[in-house]
Protein backbone atom coordinates (compact mmCIF):
# COMPACT_ATOMS: atom_id res chain seq x y z
CA UNK A 1 0.00 0.00 0.00
CA UNK A 2 2.96 2.62 1.19
CA UNK A 3 4.21 2.06 -2.70
CA UNK A 4 0.96 2.45 -4.81
CA UNK A 5 1.03 6.24 -3.63
CA UNK A 6 4.17 7.81 -4.72
CA UNK A 7 3.68 5.47 -8.08
CA UNK A 8 0.17 6.79 -8.77
CA UNK A 9 1.84 10.37 -8.00
CA UNK A 10 4.47 9.33 -10.51
CA UNK A 11 2.18 8.17 -12.65
CA UNK A 12 0.22 11.34 -12.99
CA UNK A 13 3.21 13.42 -12.65
CA UNK A 14 4.20 11.99 -15.97
CA UNK A 15 0.99 11.93 -17.94
CA UNK A 16 0.87 15.85 -17.13
CA UNK A 17 4.11 16.33 -18.26
CA UNK A 18 3.33 14.63 -21.78
CA UNK A 19 0.12 16.07 -22.36
CA UNK A 20 1.44 19.61 -22.34
CA UNK A 21 0.65 21.58 -25.72
CA UNK A 22 2.73 23.45 -27.76
CA UNK A 23 0.13 25.52 -28.64
CA UNK A 24 0.32 28.21 -25.25
CA UNK A 25 2.81 30.55 -26.89
CA UNK A 26 0.78 30.91 -30.26
CA UNK A 27 -2.58 31.38 -27.96
CA UNK A 28 -0.82 34.02 -25.74
CA UNK A 29 -0.43 35.94 -29.28
CA UNK A 30 -3.82 35.08 -30.44
CA UNK A 31 -5.29 36.47 -26.70
CA UNK A 32 -2.82 39.90 -27.35
CA UNK A 33 -4.15 40.43 -30.91
CA UNK A 34 -7.82 40.21 -29.90
CA UNK A 35 -7.00 42.72 -27.07
CA UNK A 36 -5.55 45.08 -28.74
CA UNK A 37 -8.26 44.91 -32.04
CA UNK A 38 -10.61 45.52 -29.32
CA UNK A 39 -8.59 48.37 -28.24
CA UNK A 40 -8.24 49.85 -31.23
CA UNK A 41 -12.19 49.57 -32.00
CA UNK A 42 -12.98 51.51 -28.24
CA UNK A 43 -10.41 53.86 -29.48
CA UNK A 44 -11.84 54.49 -32.63
CA UNK A 45 -15.17 54.81 -31.69
CA UNK A 46 -14.36 57.26 -28.80
CA UNK A 47 -11.88 59.51 -30.50
CA UNK A 48 -12.64 62.36 -27.91
CA UNK A 49 -11.87 60.00 -25.17
CA UNK A 50 -8.28 59.86 -26.41
CA UNK A 51 -7.54 63.28 -27.62
CA UNK A 52 -6.46 66.03 -25.56
CA UNK A 53 -6.06 69.92 -26.37
CA UNK A 54 -4.53 72.83 -24.37
CA UNK A 55 -3.54 76.46 -25.35
CA UNK A 56 -3.69 80.07 -24.58
CA UNK A 57 -5.53 82.85 -26.76
CA UNK A 58 -4.08 86.72 -27.03
CA UNK A 59 -5.20 89.28 -29.08
CA UNK A 60 -3.12 90.40 -32.05
CA UNK A 61 -2.41 94.26 -33.58
CA UNK A 62 -5.31 94.04 -35.62
CA UNK A 63 -8.12 92.72 -33.54
CA UNK A 64 -7.95 88.98 -34.12
CA UNK A 65 -7.77 86.62 -31.71
CA UNK A 66 -4.86 84.19 -32.05
CA UNK A 67 -5.31 80.44 -30.44
CA UNK A 68 -2.17 78.81 -30.01
CA UNK A 69 -2.85 75.41 -28.65
CA UNK A 70 -1.29 71.40 -28.55
CA UNK A 71 -3.66 68.18 -29.31
CA UNK A 72 -2.30 65.15 -27.69
CA UNK A 73 -3.01 61.47 -28.84
CA UNK A 74 -3.34 59.31 -25.99
CA UNK A 75 -4.47 56.22 -27.63
CA UNK A 76 -2.45 53.37 -27.34
CA UNK A 77 -3.01 52.23 -31.23
CA UNK A 78 -5.25 54.35 -33.19
CA UNK A 79 -4.08 57.18 -35.21
CA UNK A 80 -6.27 59.95 -35.44
CA UNK A 81 -6.72 62.67 -38.45
CA UNK A 82 -8.47 66.14 -39.49
CA UNK A 83 -9.32 66.79 -35.75
CA UNK A 84 -12.52 68.75 -35.10
CA UNK A 85 -11.92 71.18 -32.03
CA UNK A 86 -14.83 73.46 -30.77
CA UNK A 87 -14.04 76.57 -29.39
CA UNK A 88 -16.22 78.72 -27.04
CA UNK A 89 -15.47 82.13 -26.81
CA UNK A 90 -16.37 83.58 -23.04
CA UNK A 91 -17.10 87.18 -21.52
CA UNK A 92 -15.39 88.27 -18.45
CA UNK A 93 -18.73 87.23 -16.33
CA UNK A 94 -18.49 83.89 -18.17
CA UNK A 95 -20.87 83.93 -20.30
CA UNK A 96 -21.00 82.31 -23.44
CA UNK A 97 -20.92 84.61 -26.48
CA UNK A 98 -19.90 82.33 -29.78
CA UNK A 99 -18.84 78.89 -30.30
CA UNK A 100 -17.19 77.89 -33.70
CA UNK A 101 -15.67 75.04 -35.10
CA UNK A 102 -12.00 74.29 -36.59
CA UNK A 103 -10.66 71.56 -38.37
CA UNK A 104 -7.17 70.18 -37.07
CA UNK A 105 -5.51 68.75 -40.84
CA UNK A 106 -3.21 66.90 -38.97
CA UNK A 107 -2.10 63.32 -38.21
CA UNK A 108 -1.48 62.25 -35.02
CA UNK A 109 0.07 58.89 -33.91
CA UNK A 110 -0.48 57.23 -30.76
CA UNK A 111 1.49 58.93 -28.17
CA UNK A 112 2.26 61.98 -30.80
CA UNK A 113 1.31 65.87 -29.70
CA UNK A 114 1.25 68.63 -32.81
CA UNK A 115 1.01 72.47 -32.52
CA UNK A 116 -1.88 74.40 -34.14
CA UNK A 117 -2.22 77.75 -34.22
CA UNK A 118 -5.32 79.81 -35.65
CA UNK A 119 -7.13 83.09 -36.01
CA UNK A 120 -10.40 84.51 -35.39
CA UNK A 121 -12.28 87.91 -34.93
CA UNK A 122 -14.00 87.03 -32.15
CA UNK A 123 -17.28 88.33 -30.84
CA UNK A 124 -16.68 91.84 -28.84
CA UNK A 125 -16.34 91.70 -25.35
CA UNK A 126 -14.25 88.04 -25.24
CA UNK A 127 -12.20 87.53 -22.41
CA UNK A 128 -11.31 84.16 -22.96
CA UNK A 129 -11.19 80.75 -24.97
CA UNK A 130 -12.02 77.34 -24.07
CA UNK A 131 -11.22 74.48 -26.53
CA UNK A 132 -13.05 70.80 -27.19
CA UNK A 133 -11.94 67.73 -28.84
CA UNK A 134 -15.20 67.36 -30.82
CA UNK A 135 -14.28 64.62 -33.00
CA UNK A 136 -11.84 62.84 -35.25
CA UNK A 137 -11.53 60.33 -38.12
CA UNK A 138 -9.40 57.17 -37.66
CA UNK A 139 -6.78 56.27 -40.11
Amino acid sequence: MNRIIPVCVMAVLFFAACNSNDKGPEKTKDKYEQTKETLGETEKKNPSLFLTVSGHDKRNLIGQTVVKGTLTNTAKVSNFKDIDLELSFYSKTGALLEKDHETIYESLAPGNSTNFKTKYFAPKGTDSVGLKVVGAKSE
